[in-house]
Order: C-alpha cells, then sequence, then structure tokens
C-alpha cells in the first residue's frame, strides 16, 4: 500500500527557560539555562541540588482547578503543551473521532504523586491514600487525559522507553498516519520528575552533574569536563497530521517528518554500547526509511546528555554514519539549556528541530568552552548558527538500550 506523508501542523512545549513554545525558542537562540538551584523541596545532604525546573507554572491557565487537582504535574504539563499545540493547528473538531489519537508519553510518570501518597500510607494506614493515587501516578493518563480533552477516539497509548519515551511517541503516530489507520494524532511525552526519588536516585548512580558551585553551567554536552547529565522536567506535544488532511483543511505546515529508524543496544542496562553500533543503526534506519542519502543531512538536534560515555559514543555513531560528510554537518545538544527532560526530551527537541528548520536558525550547544578531544564535531558551540537546512535528525537514547532517531524535512 502507498504510505501516506506526515506533516506537523502544531506545536507545544513546556520548559524551564519558557512557559510556551515561543518562549522556549526565543531562550533556546539566545542560549538562555533554565538550570538552577531547586525550589520545589529543601536539597540539604543531597549530591546534587540543582536542575531544570518549570518556574511559575500555572495549571489553571489551561485547566478547571477540579480537572487539575486530579492531574499529576506531569499531565498538567502534557494537557498544557497539547492545548497549545492545538491552537496553533487550527484545529476545531474532528469530523471522524476514530481517526483522530493521542500518543503521549512519559519516562517515570508521576513519581511526585507516588511520593506523596507514599508518605500518607506511612502516616495515616492504608485509608490516608488518595482513591485518584492510581489514576494521577500511572504512566498513560497524561495520554488519556489529552484524548478525553479533545474527545480523541483513535490510536491512544503510552510509549514508555526511558528517555527514548517520546521519541517512540512520535514515529507510533506518525505510523498510525501513515498506514491510514489516523489522520490527526497528538504525539509527545511529558516528565516532571524533580523530586526528592529521582534526585537521590540518579544521583547515587552518579549520572548527574554535580556542579553545584556553578548550576547553569553545570549541563556541557561534549566538553572535556562535563560530569553528567541536568535533571530537568515539562513537555513537548506535536499535532502530526496527513498531508493530505493538512491541505484539504487549508492548514499551515510547519515541517515534515520524512522517516524514523529505532534500535536496541542490547549490552548493558545504562551504558551506551562501546562501539555505538545501536546508534547508528537508529539513525541508519531514519535515513533509509525517509529515502535520503547521509549527504542530505545537514544538521543533528542530538541526544546530547552531558555524561561521558553517551557524548563521545553519540560523536562516534554519527562519524560511523555520515562519514566524511559528518566534518559538514551541525549539532547541537539543547539539554544544555533545558536538561534532561528524560521521557520528554525527545518531544521537546523534535519540536525545537522542527522550529529550526522552519527559521533557519540551529540552537547551540552552551557551555562547550573545552572541547573533548574524542567529541570532534561541529556543535554549534555557545551561539545559534543560521544555516538554511533541508533535512534534520533528532536523536533520543535510554536506558535499557533504546534508541530512536526521527529524520525531520523543512517545508518549504
Amino acid at each position: 500500500m502507498n504510505q501516506r506523508n506526515v506533516v506537523v501542523t502544531g506545536i507545544g512545549t513546556v520548559t524551564a527557560i519558557g512557559s510556551d513554545r515561543d518562549s522556549t525558542w526565543v531562550a533556546l537562540k539566545s542560549g538562555a539555562s533554565g538550570v538552577a538551584p531547586i525550589t520545589a523541596f529543601d536539597t540539604e545532604g543531597y549530591r546534587t541540588t540543582f536542575a531544570a525546573e518549570v518556574k511559575e507554572f500555572d495549571p489553571h491557565v489551561t485547566m478547571e482547578p477540579k480537572e487539575a487537582r486530579k492531574a499529576d504535574r506531569y499531565s498538567q504539563f502534557a494537557i498544557t503543551a497539547a492545548e497549545e499545540a492545538m491552537q496553533q493547528s487550527g484545529l476545531d473538531g474532528f469530523d471522524d473521532p476514530y481517526r483522530a489519537g493521542a500518543i503521549i508519553s512519559s519516562g517515570i510518570g508521576g513519581m511526585t504523586t507516588w511520593e506523596e501518597q507514599h508518605s500518607r500510607l506511612l502516616k495515616r494506614g492504608p485509608r490516608g491514600v488518595s482513591p485518584m493515587f492510581i489514576p494521577m501516578m500511572i504512566a498513560d493518563m497524561a495520554a488519556g487525559l489529552v484524548s478525553i480533552r479533545y474527545g480523541l477516539k483513535g490510536p491512544n497509548y503510552c510509549t514508555t522507553s526511558a528517555c527514548a519515551s517520546s521519541g517512540h511517541a512520535i514515529t507510533a503516530a506518525a505510523d498510525q498516519i501513515r498506514l491510514d489507520a489516523a489522520d490527526v494524532m497528538f504525539a509527545g511525552g511529558s516528565e516532571a520528575a524533580v523530586c526528592p526519588m529521582a534526585l537521590s536516585g540518579f544521583g547515587n548512580m552518579k549520572a548527574l552533574s554535580a556542579r553545584n558551585d556553578s548550576p547553569e553551567t553545570a549541563s556541557r554536552p561534549f566538553d572535556a569536563e562535563r560530569d553528567g547529565f541536568v535533571l530537568g522536567e515539562g513537555a513537548g506535544v506535536l499535532v502530526l497530521e496527513s498531508e493530505e488532511h493538512a491541505k484539504a483543511r487549508g492548514a499551515t505546515i510547519l515541517g515534515r517528518i520524512a522517516g524514523y529508524g529505532s534500535s536496541a543496544d542490547a549490552y548493558h542496562m545504562t551504558q551506551p554500547d562501546n562501539d555505538g553500533n545501536g546508534a547508528q543503526a537508529c539513525m541508519s534506519a531514519a535515513l533509509k526509511c525517509a529515502g535520503i542519502a547521509p549527504e542530505q543531512v545537514g544538521y543533528i538536534n542530538a541526544h546530547g546528555t552531558s555524561t561521558p560515555f553517551n557524548d563521545k559514543i553519540e560523536t562516534l555513531a554519527i562519524r560511523k554514519v555520515f562519514g566524511d560528510h559528518a566534518d559538514a554537518l551541525k549539532v547541537s545538544s539543547i539539554k544544555s539549556m533545558v536538561g534532561h527532560l528524560l521521557g520528554a526530551a525527545g518531544a521537546v527537541e523534535g519540536a525545537a528541530t522542527t522550529l529550526a528548520l522552519k527559521e533557519g536558525i540551529l540552537p547551540p550547544t552552551m557551555n562547550l568552552k573545552n572541547p573533548d578531544p574524542e567529541c570532534d564535531l561541529d556543535y554549534c558551540a555557545n551561539e545559534a548558527v543560521s544555516a538554511q537546512v533541508e533535512y534534520a535528525l533528532s536523536n533520543s537514547f535510554g536506558f535499557g538500550g533504546h534508541n530512536v532517531s526521527i529524520c525531520f524535512q523543512a517545508v518549504t
């Protein structure tokens, strides 16, 4: 069967550097940092005391108070991002709600709800636990609430693959459209894991930067002095449509999803394959799916976590895929500004990639002062780069060896 083209018609984001799409994009282009000491709880005694928190977030701008009380913070982020994407798309209802759906990921789900309710269990006993604990905590509820909000009766579920979760959500949603199972899909991810348990767990495994004396410079992908990632929170949601559906209703098309690929390292619970074979495989698969040559790609929005292993192995994988063309590529990691959004990272980075192609401005990798000799690509160090690019990849790699790469195409 002929597969349909998939386009982006709406983008919504919530990040530590902006409460919406436009403010986030302006901040990304300027190299602003959203990393600062944690304000949500007392961090005394923690190895790491900072994160990329979403500040001054008001769910009531989008949600009724009663609705907001029954939603974990990660679901509130997702609904806010989905509403912004919906508004930009210009959609106003659906002719056939069974051909419209939502795949919204979360790597962790309602961890803050879990912490709060566990504390109530210890203090008050079983009867102290809220009857809303389970529906607020489970990782699929953001997708469920977005579906309920807009009456989406088509495909609806959550992808959970650690830090590759929302990359997989976007590709799964695109598949629904390409295979003619849906006309419109809300796709993305949300995470709100800046909380004591996550900070303790990631900190004790020494995955987090401990640069407590200078939080804003802590996330430094590809830098020789990088010492771990910075925990972030937020959401990204894209409205995807078949190109024919979008054109038929006169929608503004922001970009096209040309192809995508996924793979598994099958190597280690937390460390990437030392040879970069898994990352190489998913990027190569994305190019094959898009039907383009490596030389047609001009930009890569890297996974770029600022961890010692990831950055050099991703660099190695890029060189394996692109050969001599790797030296002509522009590469950057927006985690240097928004932190690592875990299960929401791929969606926010996919949004940034779409905007980069649309505007011809590639966001920078900040805090890259002392390049690692093993990270020897052009990382758009410390300032945005003006460049007209037709094709770009957005990479997401997760604990468990999960890899996904999405090929975005500019639309003129």
